[in-house]
């Protein structure tokens, strides 16, 4: 999978993950704190989504596939929480180490 495929597929998770917590946030009427809800939303997207692409592409589900995911649902957290122009900073910075 290229680069690009893999933001834009974080990109729409984030946008879901924001959608879908504004959509639960007024139906917990505040008694969960937004970033918790962000967090759980994100982790359960993105892992699904990436059991998805496993079984749709018949891609062998092994641990560390499993703990990229939960990575990746960090940062779509982090991304929904902070925002995107954040996260690109942050792997940019990386990318110049």
């Amino acid at each position: 999978m290229e680069l690009s495929a893999l933001i834009t597929i974080i990109g729409v998770l984030v946008a879901l993950t924001n959608i879908v917590v504004q959509v639960l946030k007024t139906s917990t009427w505040e008694k969960m704190p937004t970033n918790l809800l962000a967090l759980i939303v994100a982790e359960v997207l993105t892992i699904g989504t990436g059991v998805a692409y496993c079984q749709i592409n018949g891609v062998r589900l092994v641990w560390y596939l499993i703990a990229a995911l939960i990575v990746v649902g960090f940062m779509v957290a982090y991304a929904a929480m902070f925002g995107f122009d954040k996260l690109k900073e942050i792997m940019d910075w990386s990318d110049r180490k």
